[in-house]
């Protein structure tokens, strides 16, 4: 019966050719599109997951109101000319110890680091910049994220925990036109700014943390912000990132501190990511159902055109399950060579892509060049539809064929 198939195939080479193409072009199309635009998103979750807390714990803001200041007050009417405004006291996490031991209880939790996040001015010469100034114990922040692996100058561990030394984003750097080893002032409003050597240097590929963040340690950025004993954060990492939200809505039903998942905080990229795959899908979709159709009214042309060989089969012996194997097996034929053809030219294709140089500082890999991604779960996908494309279009005629009679041919006078 596979004999038979072939030979009919063969019989229509250009038919069959076009049909072929039609599968391949989707196939290689939704692995050289889906390589590209997940590649972009593993990069883009790796930084957002991996890059900072999946949890992050912090302080509150209590703001000034008549009501909160009503409360203090003996007489039972208060009447405010200019309402209060402002904070209630400063930005700081209240009890971070007993967050430290519930956190260091918790099996989900793999680490955790106290964080200072203070806003500052970077000065060096003439030039100002605004940015942030992370102060974290240096070796519990590599556990935290993989700043490590975005060094680019220094060690992350030197700036020790204390001596105000600092390491800071490579765009940051050249914005301040400093060097690695020269001081540059900071300032974050209080008092008059203080030096701090730079150690190192990272480069993540994200711009705005490459422009505008830097780390000290713990204890140089809270005597920077005036407040030696306190923290504004906790950043946790936790065993599952996918859990984050669930385990942040159990933490802040128990605390009055803010607790955010990196889900809650990321919401607009995900969302981002969403319309990405329902486009991927859409147009793999339509390409693949143009190529269905195709298959489709050959095969049914076919039917037609075969009228006569069916009569001489079935006047042979063959039964209508056998004419309906004949015409399936080769849809099924042209499914499998053209889904194979095409994951390999959707590979060499994505491979292509993968050397193509894009700018620096833009979301890339680590050479320079765009991110693809060969999970194998694209190219079991991408083989799945076009084997199911080309099965589903070859029912319906498969099954005209086998209800083809021969007396009945040879009255219409099929050739």
């Amino acid at each position: 019966m596979m004999f038979l198939s072939l030979k009919h195939l063969f019989s229509r080479k250009k038919q069959s050719l076009l049909i072929l193409l039609g599968i391949v072009i989707g196939t290689a199309a939704y692995v050289a599109i889906s390589g590209m635009m997940l590649g972009f998103q593993t990069k883009l979750m790796d930084q957002l997951v991996n890059n900072d807390a999946h949890i992050r714990i912090s302080a509150r803001e209590e703001l000034l109101t008549a009501k909160a200041l009503n409360s203090f007050s003996e007489s039972s009417h208060v009447f405010w000319s200019i309402p209060p405004s402002g904070r209630k006291d400063a930005v700081k996490i209240e009890y971070p110890i007993g967050w430290f031991n519930k956190l260091d209880a918790d099996p989900d939790v793999l680490s955790f680091v106290p964080q200072v996040n203070l806003n500052v001015i970077f000065n060096r010469v003439r030039v100002t910049q605004s940015g942030r100034l992370i102060g974290a114990d240096p070796v519990k922040q590599e556990k935290m994220s993989n700043i490590k692996q975005y060094m680019i100058a220094g060690d992350f561990k030197d700036i020790g925990n204390s001596g105000n030394h600092l390491i800071i984003g490579k765009l940051l750097l050249e914005k301040l036109g400093a060097r690695l080893s020269e001081t540059v002032l900071i300032s974050s409003g209080k008092g008059a700014p203080q030096p701090f050597k730079v150690v190192g240097i990272f480069e993540t590929g994200s711009r705005i943390i490459d422009e505008g963040t830097a780390f000290s340690s713990l204890s140089d950025t809270q005597k920077l912000r005036g407040t030696p004993s306190e923290i504004t954060d906790i950043a946790v990492k936790i065993l599952d990132p996918n859990m984050a939200q669930e385990k942040a809505m159990i933490w802040k039903n128990t605390s009055n501190e803010k607790v955010l998942a990196w889900q809650e905080s990321s919401a607009s990229i995900l969302s981002v990511f969403k319309t990405q795959n329902i486009v991927r899908n859409s147009m793999t979709i339509s390409i693949i159902v143009v190529a269905s159709f195709g298959i489709y009214n050959i095969l049914s042309i076919l039917v037609t055109q075969k009228k006569r060989d069916v009569a001489i089969l079935r006047s042979m012996g063959f039964t209508p399950s056998d004419i309906i194997q004949l015409f399936f097996n080769q849809g099924l034929i042209l499914g499998i060579i053209g889904g194979i053809t095409g994951l390999i030219l959707g590979g060499i294709i994505s491979w292509l892509m993968s050397k193509i140089e894009i700018d620096p500082g833009r979301i890339g890999s680590s050479s320079g060049r765009m991110i693809i991604s060969y999970d194998y779960l694209i190219y079991v996908k991408a083989f799945g539809i076009a084997l199911g494309a080309t099965v589903f279009s070859s029912i319906l005629p498969a099954r005209a064929a086998g209800k083809l009679e021969p007396m009945d041919i040879i009255r219409s006078g099929g050739q």
